[in-house]
């Protein structure tokens, strides 16, 4: 691992400012969507207690007096089943080999970490430096805590201290350089990215086991300046039977996710926010090229070789 750049003071001590982009990187669940949130102190990236919510990167930026963080939480290393999983493991390398700094984050409880060019399937450990960090902390002993603050970072989403220790160890690692973004920016991606999100997370809290991975949305029409901001979105499924699950009895169902989705996208723009859903059944999506592609999906490694 290559050592951290140190900061310089000049004649006044006031440290260099920095600015670089983090990957948050690991196996599905283990609670990078969770720490994002921390990190950047709003929720951008959907979080569920089911596996493989996060299908695309997301990116928040944490920016402060000298320092300008850009975290990307990024979908779970896995051993792909099939086409679109394929994708998101590509989406995650891609992302990898882009930025300064990997935090390879694992559960505490689950402790120790793997290797993790191992668990990225790289035939060579990556050049960028990589921090291992112990999620959930708060789940484990307190000399449990001691081991794996001396083996790794170890922090809870819900401890600003542990947050501010991992920001400090992070700093470091950054290149001196001007801020990339405003810093009042939050993110990179467009609202239309965090309507599909939040539709999503709604589709994982209240359908079934299996529901949600055959679950996908799209923007179709939307008019910002309108008040209510009105949004037009089709959801899809895989199969004609999973059409009155999706809906619900009486449309209970599809209200519901409608509910939470504006809810969230009321919070982050600040304006009331109309969404006019629509369901329709797109079959075998998951393994379709054309269909991954419609629905921002990179293609796969595979796929370009």
């Amino acid at each position: 691992m290559s050592q951290p750049e140190r900061d310089h003071p000049g004649t006044s001590g006031v440290r260099a400012r920095r600015s670089g982009h983090i990957a948050l990187a690991g196996a599905p669940n283990v609670g990078k969507s969770t720490l994002l949130n921390a990190l950047v102190g709003t929720h951008l990236a959907i979080v569920s207690p089911k596996a493989q919510a996060t299908r695309l990167p997301v990116t928040g930026i944490r920016s402060e007096e000298d320092t300008q963080y850009v975290f990307h939480d990024l979908p779970g290393l896995l051993d792909p089943a099939y086409l679109m999983q394929e994708r998101m493991v590509t989406a995650a390398r891609e992302r990898l080999r882009s930025v300064d700094l990997i935090l390879h984050l694992h559960p505490a409880p689950d402790a120790p970490a793997p290797d993790f060019a191992a668990l990225a399937r790289m035939p060579v450990p990556p050049r960028t430096p990589v921090l291992t960090v112990y999620t959930k902390g708060d789940l484990v002993r307190p000399a449990a805590r001691q081991r794996l603050s001396e083996e790794g970072l170890l922090v809870s989403a819900g401890d600003d201290a542990s947050i501010a220790g991992l920001l400090e160890r992070i700093r470091p690692h950054l290149p001196e350089r001007e801020f990339e973004f405003d810093p009042d920016d939050i993110g990179t991606q467009p609202l239309r990215f965090f309507v599909v999100e939040y539709l999503r997370e709604a589709a994982f809290s209240l359908l079934g086991d299996e529901l949600p991975y055959a679950f996908a949305a799209e923007v179709e029409e939307f008019r910002e300046s309108e008040r209510p901001m009105y949004i037009r979105v089709t959801l899809f499924i895989e199969r004609e039977s999973q059409k009155g699950m999706l809906i619900g009895r009486g449309g209970q169902t599809i209200k519901a996710i409608g509910s939470h989705a504006r809810g969230r996208l009321e919070e982050l723009t600040g304006t009331p926010v109309y969404l006019d859903l629509w369901v329709k059944v797109l079959p075998k999506w998951r393994k379709s090229a054309d269909a991954l592609s419609r629905f921002g999906f990179p293609l796969s490694e595979a796929e370009t070789s």
